[in-house]
């Protein structure tokens, strides 16, 4: 379904297209184009730099922290290393409180969230706790739980979200042995739960939640989703030995995915770089199983190097056309 015509972004072509309709003067014009090329104001400048260096300085602290306290290790006390990250977490948490919604507070509350993994790796490390690497992070995400359901700040959702991955990670590689059927399960559970993720957000996002208004969150929740089960539903196409209920049910979500990525594309937004990513994904597929088929029917190394780039090209070309095309259809810019 096409945008809306008051939707569509303004572009120079479009608006030179409706000054040849005469539907623009020609002060409307050059306002229009002039609007539409203009660079941001001085305002907006300072705010998004100023959001960034905040952003970038978090980051630095933060790493500095974590530093700090593995290159003083041996020469602090426990009280001490236990007492300096609670101070900082305290005063994280109060300039959270005090700055409230602003960018100044949102990061604020991210550098606690984030301050809550030292402090449990020291605790651990102090007293011997003998805890599995997969214990601190999933006790990490419980922990900053109330945090995170709090705040309206997705780079926390997001922190929280790597965190249960990473746990569930660890979890599989110390206590299921991972084997090549059992990477396959991770594959499936991590595509599942990080296509909850996305699902949840897409939704919550179309009912015009203000804060989850933004793109770059559920690109990266895409990626996350995708990307496991494009690797085990590779596995099912070219290792016929591996091929099991997970990496088969990874190829069905794979293949789920890339036509919600359609439905999302033509209906709700016009998102062109998740319409790119389903794409790739296709197009990987299809390569590695026509690959597959050649070598393993026709026996002619030479053979398949010679026409496989061939198909690669002409998918390739194909895939581009249909892209622009589907671009002009909804009116979405490449950028976006």
């Amino acid at each position: 379904m096409p945008k809306d015509f008051l939707d569509l972004e303004a572009t120079p072509e479009r608006l030179h297209a409706l000054a040849d309709a005469r539907i623009l003067s020609p002060d409307a014009y050059r306002r229009a184009l002039h609007l539409a090329v203009a660079t941001p104001s001085r305002p907006a400048w300072r705010t998004f730099l100023s959001t960034t260096l905040m952003g970038l300085g978090s980051l630095l602290v933060l790493a500095g922290v974590v530093y700090f306290f593995a290159y003083n290790w041996a020469e602090m006390g426990r009280f001490a290393k236990l007492g300096l990250i609670a101070l900082a977490i305290t005063g994280t948490s109060v300039g959270a409180w005090r700055l409230g919604d602003r960018p100044a507070g949102q990061f604020a509350l991210l550098a606690s969230a984030v301050l809550v993994g030292p402090l449990l790796a020291v605790y651990g490390q102090a007293y011997q706790t003998g805890a599995d690497p997969y214990e601190l992070f999933i006790g990490w995400s419980a922990l900053i739980l109330p945090w995170v359901a709090l705040a309206r700040f997705t780079p926390l959702w997001m922190l929280q979200l790597v965190l249960i991955n990473t746990g569930v990670i660890l979890f599989w590689e110390q206590r299921m042995n991972y084997q090549m059927d059992r990477a396959g399960q991770l594959a499936l559970l991590l595509g599942l739960l990080n296509g909850f993720a996305w699902a949840t957000y897409e939704h919550f996002a179309n009912r015009r939640v203000s804060w989850l208004q933004g793109r770059w969150m559920p690109r990266v929740l895409a990626l996350m989703t995708l990307a496991p089960l494009l690797a085990a539903s590779l596995v099912f196409i070219v290792d016929s030995s591996e091929r099991s209920l997970s990496t088969g049910l990874s190829l069905l979500l794979l293949l789920a995915g890339m036509g919600a990525i359609l439905a999302l594309h033509r209906h709700l937004h016009g998102e062109l770089f998740l319409l790119t990513l389903g794409t790739l994904c296709m197009l990987t597929l299809t390569n590695t199983a026509v690959g597959y088929f050649l070598f393993t029917t026709v026996h002619a190394e030479e053979f398949v190097l010679l026409v496989l780039p061939l198909i690669i090209i002409g998918e390739v070309a194909a895939a581009v056309y249909w892209l622009r095309r589907e671009s002009q259809a909804t009116g979405v810019t490449e950028e976006t």
